[in-house]
């Protein structure tokens, strides 16, 4: 069961890296130094929880946080978040997987169910603050971060002390995502085909 709920916890906050990439790092790093019965850490990741690591997640969180709020930055942080956000992801559910997997087993099982996870959300994140871009010229992408940050936390300390209300709201929302992604991509199919078949009818009349 402490396996499970360990494993959860994983996936809980490497969906929180999707949201901001540091920030989940910085709360499970915190309440693992707190109450280190909180997290079930495995032996190599212990050193999460320890003063150097806090400070230094807490001053990339800072500022990966307040760079988010610069016009126009946010945008160009998304091409590098993407894969950090895989990879921390990745780390964070790695950090919870039983130690007799091997690294093998355990960091090709992180990488699908945390890095997956992360991807897919931060996937979305990226989608929704092109649209704020695209729609307002960046004026609404302040409240998009402020929705980020607050969807990150809240993941995190759900993962955390509620593992399995937030796997369950994962699962859902995940579900919902995916929905809404496969509509979203059928109306772009839908477009470049109106486009095209536009063109072609304004070609054949310019003839």
């Amino acid at each position: 069961m402490d396996t499970l709920f360990g494993v959860m916890i994983g996936i809980g906050l490497a969906a929180a890296c999707g949201f901001r990439v540091f920030v989940p790092l910085f709360v499970a790093s915190v309440a693992g130094h707190v109450n280190p019965e909180l997290l079930p850490l495995g032996e190599s990741f212990e050193w999460v929880t320890s003063w150097p690591a806090m400070i230094a997640l807490g001053t990339a969180t800072l500022l990966e946080v307040g760079a988010y709020y610069i016009p126009w930055l946010d945008n160009a942080l998304d091409a590098v978040a993407t894969p950090a956000a895989v990879i921390a992801g990745s780390l964070a559910t790695a950090a919870f997987l039983p130690e007799g997997m091997g690294p093998f087993l355990s960091w090709t099982t992180a990488a699908i169910l945390g890095g997956g996870s992360a991807g897919v959300v931060q996937a979305s994140t990226v989608m929704i603050r092109g649209a704020s871009t695209g729609t307002t010229a960046g004026l609404g992408n302040p409240a998009v971060s402020t929705g980020e940050l607050g969807g990150s936390l809240l993941t995190a300390f759900l993962a955390i002390f509620v593992p399995l209300l937030a796997f369950l709201l994962l699962v859902i929302g995940f579900f919902f995502l995916l929905r809404w992604l496969r509509r979203w991509l059928r109306a772009r199919r839908e477009e470049r085909k109106k486009m095209r078949a536009n063109y072609k009818t304004e070609t054949t009349d310019n003839e």
